[in-house]
């Protein structure tokens, strides 16, 4: 059964620096005060414009079917990342992993983000406040084409490119 309901964050998970746990724990707790009792929580961010209902349905079931505390999307990062450099004094670069200079990028282990569109988890591990990046997890992999969070407007920009061509290419199909 799906449950909708409005709350009010009190001040200081109402900022910028709100972390996503404690939010929800906050708002399963007022769920509980108010005698609504749930097992399951997804908290799905609305920064996220190409996530379908589909996958979301699959996360849940592999939640359920991995007997893990938590579910939440992953995508693959376009390039090794160690092969990264970052920018140094002087506008000069630096290497984070200089031992892989010469190693060829595809005999680098492949690396995965958080792809910050849907955290599914069992509402005890949000109240325990259980860490989400952790063995308690399980991930649920996302293709890249369809991921993009949406925090600046170079994000924004970049998501309406992303949807002109999924239009596109169903329309193909």
């Amino acid at each position: 059964m799906a449950l909708s309901f409005h709350l009010f964050r009190p001040d200081e998970l109402s900022n910028d620096y709100a972390g996503t746990i404690p939010v929800i724990k906050h708002a399963i707790e007022w769920m509980e005060d108010n005698n609504n009792y749930i097992e399951n929580v997804c908290c799905l961010y609305a920064t996220a414009p190409f996530i379908q209902s589909k996958i979301i349905s699959k996360a849940y079931q592999q939640l359920k079917d991995s007997n893990s505390d938590y579910c939440f999307s992953v995508t693959s990062f376009a390039f090794p990342i160690q092969r990264a450099i970052k920018i140094v004094q002087g506008n000069k670069v630096d290497m984070l992993y200089p031992e892989h200079f010469n190693t060829r990028s595809q005999d680098l282990e492949e690396a995965y983000h958080d792809a910050g569109q849907f955290y599914w988890g069992k509402a005890r591990a949000f109240k325990d406040e259980s860490p989400l990046f952790s063995e308690v997890a399980t991930p649920y992999v996302l293709p890249r084409y369809l991921v993009q969070d949406i925090d600046t407007m170079e994000d924004w920009i970049r998501a309406e490119a992303m949807y002109k061509v999924l239009q596109e290419t169903e329309a193909l199909l």
